[in-house]
């Protein structure tokens, strides 16, 4: 099987010849620290590179990397839009920048953090006014149908669109502050359905905008949006199906009436409450399959969920890769192969990005394991 086909048949819940793998996508990534020894380990000279504007700090990967480690996707995504974000360092001096919706970032030593929220004061009148960021700006689009034609037509990878900005619900609460945004839910649902249908609006155009360029061409389509923590849902059922869940399937209906492609949601922490609800409204691909969050292996996903699911993710960011042994990740790679794979429906990757702690011996012996299971 070339890679497309290993994903479609992991997708489609049939056994591949090997189960795909995953490097380099907007939550399948690597720190740029992390993927600089990576690079010295493979033995590689190349210069790493990370957008200035990546709160994260991930690594731009190098296509020479994705052949060695055998990762069977490649991603694409909308363009950033030139100067639509300022730098404005704080009052200590520390590096910091506005984004184009409005919120401050604060570099600390591995990546940024938010520091401030453009509508933590805001009253319903001023979400009217707020200068939203343009959809339809073309630059957003500059090159991005031929990228996504040459990687379909000329080469035999999955293509994988990726998000363009955090989901509906962590847009919301990342303009208003958190704590503000939570009260808001419970205390002022005037604000927060106006703020959530602002940015749904909003979105709804990013995605038609998205699709009508890339959707004949790609087989997984991301929507992310942080909904759980380590031990449970960041909100109740009642609350998600509430705020979140209709709204979730307006995004999914559109996805799913634009293209072909399977619907990948990323969302962090223990969210296996609301995966029925997820299923129920179309989800086709769970990412992160967090094993330390409660709730989370992979074992009960499977059983539970297996057969309306593909897994994507599932190997331990917390503790194994940063402080196993190469035998250890090795062990718990097979041992995830077996479990979640069995009859198709995984695609193996870390359980979020990598981390900028995470020594190469322990990501490629994440991936040689991988390439060692060849599915019987």
């Amino acid at each position: 099987m070339n890679s497309r086909e290993r994903v479609e048949a992991a997708l489609a819940h049939r056994e591949p010849d090997r189960h795909p793998v995953d490097l380099g996508g907007t939550v399948s990534g690597i720190h740029n620290e992390a993927y600089t020894k990576l690079v010295e380990a493979l033995g590689l000279r190349l210069m790493t590179r990370v957008d200035p504007w990546d709160v994260q700090r991930l690594a731009k990967l190098d296509e020479e990397v994705l052949e060695k480690l055998g990762v069977d996707f490649r991603h694409i995504s909308l363009r950033a839009v030139p100067g639509s974000g300022r730098l404005e360092p704080d009052a200590s001096g520390r590096p910091c920048f506005v984004d184009e919706w409005g919120i401050k970032w604060g570099r600390n030593p591995h990546y940024y953090d938010m520091v401030a929220h453009p509508l933590a004061n805001a009253t319903m009148e001023d979400l009217e006014d707020y200068p939203w960021p343009d959809p339809g700006d073309p630059r957003r689009f500059e090159g991005l149908r031929e990228d996504a034609k040459r990687l379909h037509y000329g080469t035999d990878f999955a293509v994988q669109a990726d998000a363009f900005f955090g989901g509906i619900y962590e847009c919301a609460w990342w303009m208003r502050g958190f704590s503000a945004f939570t009260v808001d839910m419970y205390r002022h649902p005037e604000f927060a359905n106006l703020l959530l249908d602002k940015i749904q609006a909003l979105y709804l155009d990013f995605y038609i905008r998205y699709l009508d360029v890339v959707g004949p061409y790609v087989q997984i389509f991301d929507y992310n949006d942080d909904i759980g923590m380590q031990t449970g849902p960041l909100l109740s059922p009642a609350v998600f199906r509430r705020y979140l869940k209709p709204r979730y399937a307006e995004i999914f209906r559109l996805i799913h009436s634009k293209s072909k492609a399977r619907i990948f949601m990323h969302t962090c922490g223990a969210v296996r409450q609301l995966i029925p609800d997820l299923i129920e409204i179309g989800l086709d691909v769970l990412n992160p399959v967090q094993p330390l969050a409660s709730g989370m292996e992979i074992s009960g996903l499977k059983r539970d969920f297996g057969d309306k699911l593909t897994f994507h993710g599932g190997v331990d960011i917390q503790r194994l890769l940063p402080n196993g042994s190469i035998g250890e990740v090795e062990t718990e790679v097979r041992r995830i192969c077996e479990v979640g794979g069995a009859g198709g429906g995984l695609i193996l990757a870390g359980a979020h990005n990598i981390q900028a702690d995470v020594p190469p011996g322990n990501i490629l012996a994440m991936f040689r394991a991988v390439s060692s299971m060849g599915v019987e």
